[in-house]
């Protein structure tokens, strides 16, 4: 579990959640942008409610780990909203590295030439 300091509250909510409100946050406020979003967090008496937050540009959110004992609960669709954002930062694409052309004679196919090539 974690603490989610926003504009001098501290709110509590699970580390998937915390770690991809943190993301989003950098992402949208490297974007010079604010948007506001909603997650859930775990009150005082054990009760779950949403939190609104606007995030981005102007808008700092620290987290931080939580005293917690007990059952957490089962906030991953949450996160999932979170990382499904626009905005959420994907991961790069990776290249392949090209196989030479004696492992695929077909691969330096030309259609301008209508035939085969070497290089």
């Amino acid at each position: 579990m974690r603490c989610v300091t926003y504009a001098g509250e501290t709110v509590t909510t699970t580390d998937d959640v915390a770690e991809a409100l943190v993301k989003l946050t950098a992402s949208i406020a490297a974007d010079g942008q604010a948007e506001a979003v909603s997650i859930p967090i775990v009150l005082d008496d054990g009760d779950t409610e949403q939190a609104e937050l606007v995030i981005g540009v102007g808008n700092d959110v620290l987290s931080a780990p939580a005293d917690w004992e007990g059952d957490e609960p089962d906030f991953a669709w949450a996160a999932e909203e979170l990382r499904k954002h626009r905005r959420f930062p994907q991961a790069p694409a990776i290249a392949h590295e090209q196989t030479i052309d004696s492992d695929n004679p077909d691969a330096f196919w030309d259609p301008d030439l209508d035939g085969f090539t070497r290089a």
